[in-house]
């Protein structure tokens, strides 16, 4: 098997990258690597991908030769976009429809042309469903994104499915749900209240901090991309991946003090623009047709996330 990941350099893209080349899957990574956050951390990526099976390729998916990169590729694991619900508003917007319309794009018609026509496996996002009108949410419920982030993940299913449905490609699209676990990025709640944490300055919080969300351990995340790249399934797939049980953030707050070195300083602000009260997946579908489950409860994911950040500011 070989497979190409696109936005390998990044938190889920080089956990894939090193699962599968443990499991002997040869790996072609793609990364632009934008300044979006800071460029060491994804270099530190990169690096510690070690394995004689894995190979980069620094480039824009809008630039690059797609077709040289498809040659005898039988999975693209489409991870690469621009990330992050608060900057997608306002000027921001162009850079998230380049990177996660166009991109998307013109991955699809680099397989649509290729002779062998790999399986694309694209990485979506809970942010699709916005204030959803049931809980927990399935598939099957109406997407209301909230956010221009949102529009443009939910634009990249819907090219994933015309495709599936016009041109006959194999893709399957996966939603996470708010992905935590080592090597997240930096500008994400976890990391900003770990490291915070650790070093013991202010936590800062959106809001009353009664948001609710559903967690998902990275590991579980690769375990589903892994499982949706060898299962058959209806081309056009969408599935949701969640770690199964909702939290508000003050209950992740609470978790971090009880395993934190020092007491937490919190400081609140005004809730962010675009941002949802709730989120809890239904993930009847994925566990039925792919066998997938999360694995790894919120606590025991905290415990290890905190581990890589006290390792980090060694």
């Amino acid at each position: 098997m070989k497979a190409l990941i696109t936005g390998v350099a990044g938190f889920i893209g080089s956990t894939l990258a090193n699962r599968l080349t443990t499991d002997g899957v040869t790996v072609v990574g793609l990364d632009s690597l934008t300044d979006y956050y800071e460029l060491e951390l994804k270099q530190q990526n990169l690096a510690a991908l070690t394995s004689p099976l894995f190979s980069f390729h620094r480039g824009d998916i809008n630039a690059v030769d797609l077709d040289a990169l498809l040659n005898d590729v039988d999975v693209i694991f489409h991870l690469a976009g621009q990330p992050g619900v608060r900057g997608s508003w306002g000027d921001g917007f162009d850079a998230y429809v380049d990177a996660n319309i166009n991109a998307t794009q013109r991955v699809l018609e680099a397989v649509r042309r290729s002779a062998h026509r790999p399986k694309v496996v694209y990485a979506s996002s809970s942010s699709i469903y916005g204030e959803a009108e049931s809980y927990p949410t399935g598939e099957s419920v109406t997407p209301r994104p909230r956010s221009p982030y949102g529009v443009t993940k939910l634009a990249g299913e819907h090219l994933c499915r015309l495709y599936s449905a016009n041109d006959g490609l194999r893709t399957v699209s996966l939603r996470f749900f708010t992905v935590y676990g080592p090597k997240q990025r930096p500008d994400m709640a976890f990391t900003r209240f770990l490291r915070a944490a650790v070093e013991g300055t202010t936590i800062g919080v959106y809001g009353s901090g009664e948001q609710v969300r559903d967690f998902t351990f990275v590991d579980d995340i690769v375990n589903a991309l892994v499982l949706a790249a060898r299962t058959d399934v209806t081309p056009g797939s969408v599935y949701n991946v969640s770690g199964g049980g909702s939290h508000s953030i003050n209950e992740v707050l609470e978790m971090i003090a009880e395993i934190s070195p020092r007491a937490l300083k919190i400081e609140r602000s005004a809730v962010a623009k675009g941002d949802v009260s709730r989120t809890a997946a239904d993930i009847t579908a994925i566990t039925r047709d792919l066998g997938w489950a999360p694995t790894v409860q919120l606590r025991d994911g905290l415990e290890r996330q905190l581990a890589w950040v006290q390792a980090s500011a060694e």
